[in-house]
């Protein structure tokens, strides 16, 4: 569900204020927990250090990410693979070749 139009996207403060100290183009990573924050135009060219839940996973933001969630670009969980017989017989297969 989106937020109210007339309450407007959220954005951290904290995030906007980092991004202010820093210079445009700055290679710098800028470390954030704010998962929920919305990617506003201001963020664009700059490094984000995005939590997952174990660890920060760099996020370089362009044009196209803006309106869209920090967290979206940082997945929380890691797929493996899928076990059982079938699996193992492509696995093996795949070997082979």
């Amino acid at each position: 569900m989106s937020r109210s139009l007339k309450k407007g996207p959220y954005v951290d403060e904290k995030l906007l204020e980092k991004i202010k100290k820093l210079k445009a183009g700055d290679k710098s990573v800028i470390k954030t927990w704010a998962r929920n924050s919305t990617i506003s135009p201001e963020m664009v060219g700059f490094t984000f250090g995005v939590h997952n839940g174990k660890k920060h996973i760099e996020v370089f933001i362009s044009e196209d990410m803006v309106g869209h969630k920090l967290g979206e670009f940082s997945p929380t969980k890691k797929f493996i693979k899928h076990g059982g017989k079938m699996q193992k017989d492509q696995e093996k297969k795949a070997g082979e070749k």
